[in-house]
């Protein structure tokens, strides 16, 4: 899982992504989004392909990426396991945010 997470640690990698959740792109269609060259597209792609978060299909001299949801399923997984650690954590803090908001108000109304 950790390495999931590092591929998607670069900005640029995540805005590839991002770009592919609409569909099915080219390369030269993803240069125009996130703002480096071809050739640092195409290293990002092979890393992406690499990880499996994306899958190459030829259409003559083209190559045309899409995601595959897999990996993005188990990211989902790995985070739900962790949900019931957490939430009841932040529904704690968001109490007691509460209970000192609600204070502080009581002390400004007795001044």
């Amino acid at each position: 899982m950790a390495n999931v997470f590092q591929v998607l640690a670069d900005p640029t990698r995540r805005r590839i992504v991002e770009e592919l959740k609409h569909g099915e792109r080219s390369v030269n269609e993803i240069v125009e989004v996130v703002d480096i060259g071809q050739p640092g597209v195409s290293r990002q792609l092979a890393i992406l392909e690499d990880a499996q978060f994306v899958v190459v299909r030829p259409e003559g001299r083209r190559r045309l990426y899409s995601l595959r949801p897999q990996p993005f399923r188990e990211i989902s997984e790995f985070v739900t396991a962790y949900r019931a650690i957490w939430e009841p954590r932040l529904d704690r803090l968001g109490a007691e945010l509460e209970r000192r908001r609600k204070d502080k108000q009581q002390k400004e109304k007795k001044r």
